[in-house]
């Protein structure tokens, strides 16, 4: 089979990069010929590199996924790129469309790959009556309400903690510890509900027992056994990334 060209858009830099290195794990044959920061370039590049396939983060600054797939008009395979789960998910499955959740994993993109590799050699899908949809599911205020304050225990006081200020959490028998720069905190709760609230697309979890922000992350380093641990910004904590969770971080 001939090369496949593809195009990855996401405003973000390390979930573009993220997305990029399991997609040459699950798809090696695959060629990135652009990468883009919103659904502008996007639509240009794929103009100008016509790939068979562009990978479309849904949420991008000035023009959104949604509508770069809906300006394409059947020039690519569509891929669109995550956060939200339920509802919007089984649109995409009403429509038979192909989506990858973030962070994207080698089980869930190689099931994405998969039906791709069916579907490329054939037009792209004509989206216009999905796209409505999907534009209502995924509209300001529809996506699940992520968590922005937690109510933890500093000694005998509760601490109103914004979660953008959160380094890492990270589960301690009955509690779950809260880190930030000026301490910690405790919480009696589980980590997974925790997750479970949390934007996907900034908290990462790298261990059964870790959850970090990824904003935080300095460097992750790897010793001579392969073994992965997260450098902190500003704060001497360092994180063990389980091999569960090692494929989120790949050298280029």
């Amino acid at each position: 089979m001939s090369t496949i060209a593809a195009i990855i858009a996401d405003d973000e830099p390390l979930l573009r990069a993220q997305l990029r290195d399991v997609l040459a794990e699950v798809w090696p044959e695959l060629e990135i010929v652009g990468e883009a920061s919103n659904g502008a370039e996007a639509v240009h590049l794929a103009r100008e590199k016509s790939p068979q396939v562009v990978f479309l983060d849904i949420e991008m600054p000035g023009m959104n996924g949604l509508e770069a797939a809906r300006a394409l008009k059947g020039l690519a395979h569509v891929v669109f790129v995550t956060a939200y789960n339920q509802y919007a998910v089984e649109a995409f499955d009403r429509g038979a469309l192909d989506y990858v959740l973030k962070p994207a994993t080698p089980g869930r993109l190689g099931e994405t790959v998969a039906r791709l590799k069916e579907r490329v050699s054939g037009p792209p899908v004509v989206l216009n009556g999905v796209l409505a949809e999907l534009a209502k599911l995924v509209a300001p205020g529809a996506a699940t309400e992520r968590l922005k304050w937690i109510q933890a225990s500093v000694g005998a006081n509760i601490r109103l903690i914004n979660v953008d200020d959160v380094l890492y959490f990270q589960s301690d028998a009955k509690y779950t510890r809260i880190v930030t720069a000026e301490g910690e905190a405790l919480v009696r709760r589980a980590l997974k509900d925790l997750l479970a609230e949390l934007d996907p697309e900034l908290f990462w979890q790298v261990h059964r027992a870790t959850i970090v922000n990824i904003r935080a992350i300095a460097a992750v380093t790897i010793d001579a056994f392969g073994h992965k641990e997260i450098a902190l910004r500003n704060h001497k904590d360092r994180l063990e990334v389980s091999r569960t969770f090692a494929h989120l971080f790949k050298a280029s």
